[in-house]
């Protein structure tokens, strides 16, 4: 083998990198855009489109509602919505561990 111990002299780490099927293709640093910051610039834009569409939906619903007798039932916010189902969510994963629970000490064998 043509080895040795000891580090190599700079004139020998230059000429390596010189001859390497590589040299010249990472010399530059490029700082790309990165699958984090692509998700969350589309999850900005989402909320924001998200904004103005229930923006626009309470304002038409304003609208034509300030034409109807007897008021009528307003729309779930965005919140509302989230909270409502994060609600149902844990409820019912709360219950199926209540009823794993039960069932399990009572059916167990002994």
């Amino acid at each position: 083998p043509a080895s040795r111990l000891g580090p190599a002299s700079d004139a020998e780490r230059r000429r390596s990198v010189a001859d390497s099927p590589l040299a010249g293709r990472y010399d530059d640093r490029i700082d790309r855009e990165s699958a984090y910051e692509m998700l969350s610039a589309r999850a900005a834009r989402a909320a924001e489109e998200a904004e103005e569409a229930a923006r626009r939906a309470e304002h038409q619903s304003a609208r034509s509602s300030s034409g109807r007798r007897g008021g009528g039932r307003q729309r779930q916010g965005i919140g509302e919505a989230l909270a409502k189902s994060v609600v149902r969510s844990v409820g019912r994963q709360l219950g199926r561990e209540l009823v794993r629970g039960l069932l399990g000490s009572f059916l167990k064998r002994r």
